[in-house]
């Protein structure tokens, strides 16, 4: 169905891929996997036909449609079920041509090709796609533009599905997705009927969908039959074999190196050793599968606090007046493991705000220790460092007044030592990045870690150094992840939130899925209730509102951020300075620094309470 043939690609003088070759079997559902870097979504643009390689190709059978999502969401005023149906081409096309066509023939070859392609049931599969998704049935009527850029995504995936290509292209699927929308994708991935290859470093997810791995390393590929966990086997069985071989290899260097020497200047053996030398420089060095040391978590040991951090007593939290959950009762110990789960829109998020103290209670109280530091990991943390920053340089602005040894060892435990720490953030992989986010949050050495969704950027064998140092960090964790293995490997309670509560869930993970999965094969959105026409008006008037704010905040933050930047640059290299800036003395670009941080800081809340608002539209 697919064969890689030779794929070579060179970008920025780095060779990405090298004479990369495989067959993948017709029909095969197979998991790309690889390091951060590696070149994973590379290959997958070259097999789209978005890069053209500079050696070898990737050829298909002739006519096989190609499906792949693009970069950016779909948005504008169409709803996702209109987006979905649009999504196949041909359909699209012959129910147009039968609306205006009056020629008998043309009319009677459409109408049998909408036959053939079963074109009268789409709208019920494209609505159940999006159900799938966790689209209820007003949700897959508003407008694309009313939607997160996280929906948006979920609508372009659907419409990919929808399209039935014969081969579908995906790269990390379940990036914007719940646990209850991964296991209907997974489900729906099973009984796909064409070739898969899907981008994912989720262990689970690799082992309940794909039949291959493809495993890309050192710009070459190799094709394992089986999921993750046979692949992982297969693989240490690769490594044992080719450490044998590379030890046997330097083995014989050896005596051919102290052949040469002892014989060299003799002329009775000269000729010999001239044999040898020309064996010893035609002799291929064995490659060492990769071992990345720079792959470190290493979280610092807070001071020890007595129990509890945190407690919640009937505490309401929410935005604008509006609580989101509400009657909350919870405590938090210092030794805790707790994983949050639940649909996104239904609150998470705002309940691990309300836990990072960046929202306070509306009714009831929350009593937290006064001693307490709190590590709060986001994704917009990973999005917002600057690309021009080395992260030294962002950690030192960071630990104001540490020593630059110290500033360098919390660094090096997240494996940013030597030139890696002087490597401009722009050059830095989504994982590297990840990795000095939570560099950056755990400096205090916080007693309490609040990680939403930590693992999007990381690859498989990154997520299973952080599952390790998470296990090994003395302080309490509250954990947001769809990553089912991590959860399983992490958390040792779980919180369910939903229906506008949070509530201890008494059961495993497995117990959770079992009851997600129970009397239908798909996770079911809450079916929308009725709303009188003022409702509707003033739900639709917030929206807007909240549209707005969430334009205006990131509008300012954009600007306030430039600004910092051009302090910033001021203050490390005032030969760049902007003019106005490079009159001002030290003392006096640090406390301007220092009232642009708030001001982003204020903007920024601004932002994510419109955010907040406009997924709760969504949920």
């Amino acid at each position: 169905m697919l064969n890689l043939n030779g794929i070579t690609v060179r970008l920025g003088g780095r060779t990405i891929l090298d004479r990369a070759s495989a067959a993948l079997p017709p029909g095969s559902r197979v998991g790309l996997i690889g390091r951060n870097g590696a070149g994973k979504s590379t290959m997958v643009r070259v097999i789209a036909g978005m890069l053209e390689p500079d050696e070898g190709s990737a050829d298909m059978p002739r006519g096989a449609k190609i499906g792949y999502i693009a970069q950016e969401a779909p948005s504008g005023e169409k709803t996702p079920f209109e987006t979905v149906l649009e999504a196949d081409v041909e359909r699209a096309h012959l129910m147009a041509l039968v609306e205006t066509d009056v020629d008998p023939d043309t009319l009677g070859d459409a109408y049998e090709r909408l036959i053939a392609i079963d074109a009268y049931t789409a709208p019920a599969r494209a609505s159940r796609i999006l159900l799938g998704l966790g689209f209820d049935e007003e949700m897959q009527n508003r407008s694309l533009d009313s939607f997160s850029g996280g929906w948006k995504m979920r609508v372009a995936l659907a419409a990919l599905l929808f399209s039935q290509p014969d081969l579908l292209l995906l790269d990390e699927p379940s990036n914007h997705l719940d646990l209850e929308a991964v296991m209907w994708l997974e489900d729906f991935l099973r009984d796909y009927r064409a070739t898969i290859v899907v981008v994912s470093h989720e262990r689970d997810f690799l082992n309940n969908v794909v039949d291959h791995i493809l495993h890309l390393q050192g710009g070459k590929v190799t094709l394992y039959a089986g999921g993750y966990d046979s692949f992982e086997k297969q693989r240490a069985e690769r490594m044992a074999q080719l450490a044998a071989a590379k030890a046997n290899q330097e083995t014989q260097r050896a005596k051919l190196q102290d052949y040469i020497a002892r014989n060299s200047a003799r002329a009775s053996t000269a000729k010999q050793a001239q044999s040898r030398i020309k064996l010893l420089s035609k002799m291929q060095p064995i490659a060492e599968l990769a071992n990345d040391p720079s792959l470190t978590f290493d979280f610092p040991d807070p001071s020890e606090l007595r129990p509890p951090l945190i407690t919640l007593d009937l505490a309401d939290v929410g935005y604008n007046d509006t609580p989101i959950l509400k009657r909350l009762n919870l405590r938090i110990d210092p030794d805790d493991r707790i994983a949050l789960l639940g649909r996104n829109g239904n609150g998470k998020t705002t309940l691990a705000r309300l836990l990072a103290a960046q929202l306070a209670p509306m009714a009831g109280s929350m009593a937290a220790s006064g001693k307490m530091n709190v590590g709060y990991f986001t994704q917009y943390q990973v999005e917002e460092l600057d690309t021009d920053d080395t992260p030294l340089e962002h950690m030192t602005r960071t630990m104001k007044g540490a020593t630059p040894a110290a500033v360098r060892a919390q660094l090096g435990r997240f494996g940013f030592s030597g030139d890696k720490a002087t490597t401009k953030v722009g050059k830095l992989s989504g994982g590297e990045r990840a990795r000095l986010a939570l560099a950056i949050i755990t400096r205090d050495a916080p007693h309490l870690l609040i990680l939403d969704e930590p693992t999007n950027h990381l690859d498989v064998d990154a997520r299973e150094a952080l599952v390790q140092a998470l296990n090994g960090y003395k302080g309490a964790v509250i954990l947001v992840s769809h990553d089912r293995h991590m959860v399983e490997l992490t958390a040792d309670r779980l919180v369910l939130v939903a229906d506008g509560a949070a509530k201890e869930f008494d059961g495993s993970l497995d117990d959770y899925i079992a009851m997600i999965l129970s009397g239908d094969d798909t996770p079911k959105a809450e079916k929308p209730k009725k709303k009188d026409k003022a409702a509707v008006a003033a739900a639709k008037e917030a929206e807007k509102a909240a549209r707005a704010a969430a334009k205006d905040a990131e509008a300012e933050m954009g600007r306030l951020e430039k600004e910092r930047t051009a302090v910033d640059r001021a203050m490390f290299d005032p030969s760049t300075a902007e003019p106005k800036l490079a009159k001002l003395s030290m003392s006096d670009l640090m406390k301007l620094r220092s009232e642009l941080t708030d001001k982003i800081d204020a903007a920024e809340a601004r932002w994510m309470e419109a955010s907040e608002a406009l997924d709760r539209e969504a949920a």
